[in-house]
């Protein structure tokens, strides 16, 4: 083992520890990779951002621009929606649909965007259904990355893998070639969870169901404002409600009618009826000195809350939030988005006291109060996920056939042009923003500019890793250890490390591991170089084990209520299901020797 070999296996072991541990942002850490090898000599000062001029980097945020307007023109969730309602009452049918649905979808859009789009309706269906929705978003989120197996377009790994052959100047995928190994995936998913996976889902309660209103409401109170007390005159700012005594104005009654749209400047009246929430000793200390009267048996419910001009309705983080790891006191949340927060569900507990100083993390659910409009501006932004099944009006709906229109004509030029999926795709992203689909500004927000930093770092450390013959010697080490067992050997070896090493990390950051060591070990054998980098690109999908395994995970964790073992109980099983029907297929569809 060279200086140089030993010096690439020690970056690689650092960015899986850092990966693994979450200490940093995994752009951060793929930044850190590019500057270890950049600094170190292991890639030439002129080729070290050669991975952000990668035609897989171009794809990959052309991809989400076309999905941003697959989104904002409602075609995503027209499609969820119509399938969805031939789903029936059946929890069996229900899950198989939800899972095609998703799958599909996921095959031709950003398949955290797929989760997203589906969520609400599928949370809609299990209040409609009595279904906990704990059953079904699971089935879900896998869905998403078992989908986006069946085109070259269906995730950021797929598109990284067909990057490093071309770079290779090696034979690669077509469009659809991929296709039957991705349906038997799919199909795989779709069986177990049916037949096996469904009776591991567990059922959990959620930020909007009984045990979490009953929560609540312990902390809700209703005091009237006497004449003596000196909040009388003063605004919600003034008050000191917040600040001081950490309690949270949920609504002002006058005259028997609650007002509407509550803001900081809103001035508290003489008999005005408060409803607070908040511990029960920051109640007591706030009375004595503020001289407000506590209704004792007060016929408040926890219900009245939710009216026609007020919604109770939860959200989520979005997958691009920018608030994750600020409070709502850092963004000023009443203020800056007309909205009331009554209670964080995090990992299946309810989080009601202190409120404002709690830092939001990516898989919370927050269980929300405001106006219709505001509902509304929240679902257009960027932030949250509106977790409702609500239907809010969405802008160009009107364009949606031409949005449709223009998915096609990408994969129509991928497929017959000699384009390629790089510029076809950047045809369809500028086409979406040409034909008012999107404008310039929702084309940026709709790009994971984390997921095209990460991509553009780690293919330094590709690039390190050819230079330095490292994924050479990882490739004959592999031989050396597995040869004797034959190609099936390496093929079960390859995969199992991909499946081993995506669990800590992103799965696009697996595949640039492990396809050259793939790819090398195939050469080095003698056989068909597409059977193994296939095996990396399924493998690397099976972030079953945990939710922080991939974002789509995540995405579901608040709104099921789910805990960690959650996913590790269900996913385990799949994941072993998953090696197997690989095993026997990929050498059949690709030949060791064709």
């Amino acid at each position: 083992m060279t200086t140089e070999i030993a010096l690439t296996l020690g970056i690689i072991l650092a960015a899986i520890v850092l990966f693994a541990t979450e200490r940093l942002r995994v752009d951060l850490v793929a930044l850190l990779v590019l500057l270890a090898v950049s600094i170190t000599g292991l890639v030439n000062k002129d080729d070290v951002f050669l991975g952000f001029a990668n035609s897989a980097v171009i794809t990959i945020w052309a991809v989400y621009i076309v999905s941003g307007g697959l989104f904002k023109t409602g075609v995503a969730d027209k499609l969820g929606s119509l399938i969805l309602h031939l789903a029936g009452a059946s929890e069996p049918r229900l899950i198989a649909v939800i899972m095609i649905t998703c799958g599909i979808m996921s095959a031709f859009m950003n398949n955290v965007g797929a989760v997203a789009v589906l969520m609400p309706a599928v949370i809609g269906i299990s209040k409609k259904t009595n279904i906990p929705v704990s059953k079904l978003l699971i089935p879900l989120a896998f869905s998403s990355l078992l989908g986006g197996k069946m085109t070259l377009i269906g995730t950021p790994a797929n598109i990284l893998a067909q990057g490093i052959l071309v770079a290779k100047d090696l034979p690669s995928f077509g469009f659809f070639e991929i296709t039957p190994m991705g349906i038997l995936v799919l199909g795989t998913g779709i069986v177990y969870m049916v037949v096996i996976g469904r009776f591991l889902l567990p059922v959990r309660e959620t930020a909007a169901d009984p045990l979490a209103s009953s929560q609540l409401r312990e902390y809700i109170s209703d005091v009237q404002i006497s004449t003596e007390s000196p909040l009388k005159g003063k605004n919600l700012y003034e008050s000191g409600l917040g600040s001081d005594y950490d309690l949270t104005v949920l609504s002002i009654i006058r005259d028997g009618k609650p007002l509407i749209g509550l803001h900081r400047d809103f001035v508290i009246q003489e008999d005005d009826h408060l409803i607070l929430e908040g511990a029960a000793q920051s109640l007591i200390d706030a009375s004595s000195q503020l001289k407000f009267n506590i209704q004792a048996g007060h016929d408040f419910q926890f219900s009245d809350l939710g009216t026609d001009q007020s919604y109770i309705f939860e959200a989520t983080l979005a997958p691009r939030s920018t608030i994750v790891g600020r409070t709502l006191n850092q963004v000023n949340f009443r203020d800056s988005f007309g909205l009331t927060a009554l209670a964080i569900w995090r990992q299946g507990d309810v989080i009601t006291e202190h409120l404002r100083d709690v830092e939001l993390r990516f898989g919370d659910s927050l269980l929300l109060q405001g106006p219709p409009s505001r509902v509304r501006a929240l679902q257009k932004g960027n932030e949250f996920l509106v977790l409702e099944p609500v239907e809010l009006q969405r802008n160009r709906r009107n364009r949606a056939p031409l949005a449709a229109g223009i998915m096609l004509m990408v994969i129509l030029l991928a497929i017959f042009t000699d384009f390629g999926i790089a510029v076809s795709m950047l045809i369809g992203s500028v086409s979406m923003v040409l034909t008012g689909c999107l404008t310039m500004e929702e084309a940026y927000e709709s790009i994971d500019w984390r997921t095209v930093f990460l991509v553009g770092g780690m293919l330094s450390l590709g690039i390190a890793m050819e230079n330095t013959g490292t994924a050479q010697y990882l490739a004959d080490t592999m031989l050396g250890l597995l040869g004797d067992y034959g190609p099936i050997g390496l093929l079960a070896g390859i995969y199992l490390l991909s499946a081993l090493i995506t669990q800590p990390m992103s799965n696009a950051a697996a595949v640039v591991l492990i396809v050259p060591i793939a790819v090398d070990t195939a050469l080095g054998l003698g056989v068909n170089h597409l059977t193994f980098t296939m095996a990396v690109v399924i493998g690397a999908a099976t972030s079953f084990l945990s939710p922080v395994g991939h974002k789509a995970n995540v995405l579901v964790f608040g709104p099921g209520g789910y805990r960690f073992s959650d996913y590790t109980r269900v996913g385990i099983l799949l994941t072993v299901a998953l090696f197997v029907v690989s095993m026997i297929f990929l050498p059949i569809i690709w030949p060791f020797y064709p």
